[in-house]
């Protein structure tokens, strides 16, 4: 089985964060000393070794663990989940979102829900934390660029707030649309051809599978700026792009609704974006992807099926043609 069972991660198993990067930092400084001498590590790589500053009271959120959790894989380390990812709001560099993300206001912040709903509802972000219980899910995530992760996020299944939406019968479909002030976001203008703000969707039911995660932090803080603070969506089964960023609005329709990548580059972004191994992305192929942070000679990896996901999420998408879902 691919998520454990309670029974199976017991607390005694979770490795505290603060000593899970002390033996990291150790463990990665000892192999780059191996790999290539502590006198060719420049300043900049000793950097990423080195053991990240106390987490302060204010980030730090109140989490209860899940059975809905990846077991038995090593997690990426926060510097590359912080300092390696894609916010073409702040950059098209992987380096970019880290340096310019600082300036996004997150306090406060609101959700505003509209469409087909039974009223028009505005959540504070305060409140959506109190929500539900804050719990500790380790996914897998692949970007359709074909590098990989395991992060553990802090969140709970978005079909809990769902729920509080009141959404109508005929809300088939749920838009999410991502905070955009260029004034902010200033380094929006580098891919000209993105029509902003950023919007995603998925289908209901795919909305309410336990496995779509309302996402508030990551190794048991608030979420950085450049992973999309203050909320977030995740889908482990999907390609990355999928998981929208920094939500402000959140809408219920009866038709699909447009996205931004399947807007720009429909012969290579689809709507679904399932994580599919047989079916290449036109200009690389997905059978395999780059696990981040690993040693060279371990980076390379099979990419498996819905991410490794299908007991889970495969029965959504019964009779559908998956060779055309890029």
């Amino acid at each position: 089985m691919l998520l454990g069972k309670p029974s199976d991660i017991s607390s005694s198993e979770i490795t505290p964060r603060d000593d899970y990067f002390r033996y990291l930092s150790r463990r990665r400084f000892l192999k780059g000393m191996a790999a290539t001498g502590a006198a060719a590590l420049g300043a900049d790589r000793l950097a990423q070794f080195a053991v990240p500053q106390a987490v302060h009271a204010e980030t730090r959120l109140q989490t209860v663990k899940s059975p809905l959790t990846t077991t038995g894989e090593q997690l990426t380390s926060y510097y590359d989940i912080t300092h390696y990812n894609n916010f073409y709001e702040f950059g098209v560099d992987k380096s970019d979102p880290a340096k310019n993300a600082g300036g996004l206001p997150t306090r406060p912040w609101t959700v505003k829900v509209e469409g087909k709903v039974a009223k028009p509802l505005t959540f504070d972000i305060d409140d959506l934390l109190k929500l539900r219980p804050l719990e500790d899910r380790v996914y897998r995530h692949r970007c359709v660029e074909a590098w990989s992760m395991v992060i553990p996020w802090v969140g709970y299944s978005l079909s809990e707030f769902i729920k509080q939406c009141n959404p109508l019968p005929s809300a088939k479909y749920v838009q999410f649309l991502s905070y955009f002030n260029p004034k902010v976001e200033k380094w929006s203008y580098e891919d000209a051809t993105i029509y902003w703000p950023y919007s995603e969707g998925l289908r209901m039911d795919e909305a309410m599978n336990p496995l779509t995660l309302l996402t508030f932090g990551l190794y048991g803080e608030t979420l950085p700026n450049q992973d999309g603070a203050p909320v977030r969506i995740v889908l482990p089964w999907k390609y990355g792009f999928k998981s929208a960023k920094s939500i402000v609005k959140v809408r219920f329709l009866s038709k699909q609704p447009r996205t931004t990548w399947n807007d720009q580059a429909p012969n290579e972004y689809g709507f679904y974006a399932n994580v599919n191994p047989n079916v290449d992305h036109p200009r690389w192929s997905q059978k395999t992807e780059r696990r981040i942070g690993q040693p060279f000679y371990a980076q390379r990896r099979t990419t498996l099926m819905f991410n490794g996901y299908s007991d889970q999420v495969a029965y959504l998408y019964k009779g559908m043609d998956l060779r055309r879902d890029f």
